[in-house]
């Protein structure tokens, strides 16, 4: 008998630390090899964790709900044969770009040699402006990417500040809680994203108490994540929302004739969201503002197209995985990622890299049954695009002798958020109209 050490994995450079949140397998059952142990969170992706061998799950280390830094022992698995090793699951990995092979992953499983033995901590040079800084500075320092941006729009020097993750590091609630308590200067930096410093406040304060006969629990990481992703959002970007009616008759139509064709060929179902995403990537390259960020009082126009959507997790939850470089899809490129990507999003397969460099978003609330919406703007984005439920509606057209007649047409309302501070009320329209034409005159056999 052997027993091998399964460890929190490393699910992308800058995560340092994961959260088990749910067990999938309890002590005595039996695992197969890359069958999902337990599922975790981290400040990037929720995502399954696949056993590193095959054996029964001996001994769990890390309950549910418990937060520990990457290459932490979780649990142990007892196999029959073989010496005793430490493993760390496979960490879920991004999918390969378009035509390119994917390369097989690194065996994960070691050899366990012998203890760790804590070492002094390394000086790095010049790397630092000449500064000497040892391997706990370094790690202070070097927080996640959301972490950095936000600390430069708020003028925050991340160095300054002691950190509750691993090694001292600068978490994201470290930060917002800095920023909140109104010790963060109000930079031109900050003037310029529109942040705003409020008074100080945790920002899990209940705004109620329980009654007798309530349930009370804990936030779950995501939606601590969705909590605090939303509450910076809000105060970042001046939200204004315009709603379009777009007639997607014509998508409708086209739709039905290609579709047995399309989905025989591609083996991709085909939806609504590939002909919306197509014709928003062609607006976005006609208005700029729309697909754009900000670097303190700078405006960054991004030349990629990375369109994120949002998908529903059950039983709650909400994550948006990224289509990257949208601009060079087709229609049958665009349904096989769309669907890839939401396929994945609900089975917890995303990888960091999934879910990461949006430039604008699309949130499709209509499959719910919803009219109309209008969506949170995502942190480091200028817009997000809104779709309602596409349903037949009578309207009012011009008939074959140029009377008005009514007729049933196939419709959705559009609604855009907009970041008001960078885009003006008129480009925001102009972009809606512009969208509401191209989707009103696709082509006969798709773009």
């Amino acid at each position: 008998m052997a027993r091998i050490d399964v460890l929190m994995p490393q699910m992308g450079e800058s995560i340092a630390e994961g959260t088990v949140s749910r067990w999938l397998k309890k002590i005595g059952d039996e695992v197969k090899l890359d069958e999902p142990i337990f599922e975790i969170s981290t400040d990037k992706v929720d995502a399954e964790i696949p056993s590193p061998t095959a054996g029964v799950l001996a001994e769990i280390i890390v309950g549910e709900g418990k937060t520990v830094a990457v290459q932490a022992l979780v649990a142990r698995i007892e196999t029959e044969k073989g010496a005793s090793i430490t493993a760390s699951p496979s960490p879920v990995a991004a999918p390969a770009p378009a035509n390119v092979p994917a390369v097989a992953a690194a065996p994960v499983a070691q050899v366990a040699a012998r203890p760790a033995v804590p070492r002094p901590a390394p000086v790095l040079g010049d790397q630092n402006g000449g500064h000497g800084l040892s391997l706990d500075e370094r790690l202070r320092t070097k927080s996640s990417p959301l972490v950095r941006r936000i600390a430069a729009e708020h003028g925050v020097e991340i160095a300054q500040l002691s950190g509750s993750g691993i090694a001292g590091r600068v978490t994201k609630r470290d930060l917002l809680g800095f920023i909140e308590s109104g010790a963060a200067p109000a930079t031109a930096a900050g003037q310029a994203t529109g942040a705003m410093i409020v008074p100080a406040a945790d920002a899990y304060a209940p705004a109620a108490s329980a009654w007798p006969g309530d349930l009370v629990e804990p936030m779950s990481k995501l939606r601590r994540l969705t909590f605090d992703h939303m509450a910076l959002a809000k105060r970042a970007a001046a939200h204004v929302t315009t709603v379009w009616e777009i007639d997607l008759t014509r998508v409708a139509r086209v739709r039905a004739a290609i579709r047995t064709e399309f989905e025989a060929s591609s083996g991709q179902k085909l939806t609504y969201l590939p002909f919306i995403v197509h014709a928003v990537v062609q607006n976005l390259r006609r208005h700029a503002s729309l697909n754009s960020a900000t670097n303190g009082a700078d405006i960054i126009y991004r030349k990629r197209y990375n369109i994120g959507m949002a998908v529903a997790l059950e039983p709650t939850g909400l994550i948006v995985p990224v289509i990257k470089h949208a601009e060079d899809m087709s229609l049958s490129g665009l349904a096989k990622a769309t669907n890839d990507l939401a396929s994945r999003a609900r089975g917890k397969k995303l990888g960091p890299a999934d879910t990461s460099d949006a430039t604008f978003t699309i949130t499709n609330f209509g499959t719910f049954g919803s009219i109309l919406g209008t969506p949170v703007i995502p942190v480091g984005t200028t817009a997000i695009l809104g779709l309602g439920a596409i349903e037949k509606r009578p309207k009012v057209v011009a008939g074959a002798d140029g009377d008005d007649v009514i007729a049933v047409r196939t419709c959705a309302y559009f609604s855009l958020s907009f970041d008001h501070k960078l885009v003006d009320g008129a480009d925001a329209d102009r972009f809606m109209g512009d969208l509401k034409r191209t989707l009103e005159s696709v082509p006969d056999r798709g773009f």
